[in-house]
């Protein structure tokens, strides 16, 4: 299976989805525990609620391997990425409740990848992820002079690993104002405020737990006119956060036109920017 899936646009907007691939190959599937292999922490349904990127004219970059097998949203050196902070590895250990992702072998040891087998993950999938990423990125800005970066995620409301209580419902990110322009920042924030007094409330905050990984940070270079921002979307509006995972379509219905009027204001800020 490849890594990727990707569908080219006509706009120069980019959307990535790094986490929502579920695929474990047998060899590194048969290593792992029951309940790792439900990949619990996936970005679920994010393909399918971003139903409308197509009419909008954006090419998409969609990952098809679990984040289990190798994170493409964390640093190819192991760097962590919120020091002081709880952080999984490149390729992830334990899941975001904590418990092991591996099973212990004969000898009672976990059945982790070595860091050899790390390296051949990296160049297996982290690596053409990446490499896609960038040439479509140098492409748009060929074309346009301009690119936007989008990154695509989605978490449970409530992980205590990683925050206190329940996360709000929208949350951007540009790396603390480092990876996009501030006045892009500034027309998704209001974009996510404006629709949630129509939608009756979506919560949304700009870099607060979650501003942005690797790839928001790492593409993101607004001086060269390549903007990244991240949004971390809250599971509970728009599926059970709970097995089997089930999208909910009457859910989606609700938040997907905030999802897209924040979309469609970082594009209207590239294609018309304030001078």
């Amino acid at each position: 299976m490849e890594p990727y899936r990707f569908t080219p646009g006509t706009v120069p907007l980019l959307v990535s989805m790094p986490h929502v691939g579920t695929h474990i190959p047998d060899g590194i599937a048969a290593r792992m525990t029951p309940a790792a292999l439900e990949v619990p922490d996936t970005d679920w349904h994010v393909d399918r609620l971003y139903d409308f990127l197509g009419e909008l004219g954006a090419a998409t970059i969609v990952a098809t391997h679990s984040r289990y097998v190798i994170d493409l949203n964390r640093p190819p050196d192991g760097g962590l990425l919120y020091p002081g902070a709880s952080n999984t590895e490149l390729c992830p250990l334990t899941r975001f409740d904590q418990a092991p992702i591996y099973l212990d072998g004969p000898d009672g040891r976990s059945q982790a990848p070595s860091f050899t087998e790390i390296v051949g993950r990296t160049d297996e999938y982290w690596q053409p992820y990446h490499r896609r990423l960038a040439s479509e990125l140098a492409a748009m800005k060929a074309a346009h002079g301009i690119a936007l970066l989008f990154d695509a995620h989605s978490i449970r409301s409530e992980v205590p690993r990683f925050f206190k209580g329940r996360l709000p419902d929208i949350n951007l990110g540009t790396a603390g104002g480092m990876s996009a322009d501030p006045a892009m920042a500034a027309a998704a924030i209001e974009a996510a405020a404006e629709a949630a007094m129509d939608s009756g409330g979506y919560t949304s905050i700009l870099n607060g737990r979650f501003k942005g990984g690797y790839i928001t940070r790492h593409y993101g270079h607004p001086r060269g006119n390549v903007h990244a921002i991240q949004l971390e979307l809250s599971e509970i509006t728009y599926m059970d956060e709970d097995p089997p995972f089930a999208f909910r379509e009457d859910l989606a219905n609700r938040v997907r036109p905030t999802l897209k009027r924040i979309v469609e204001a970082i594009l209207g800020w590239a294609m018309e920017p304030v001078c």
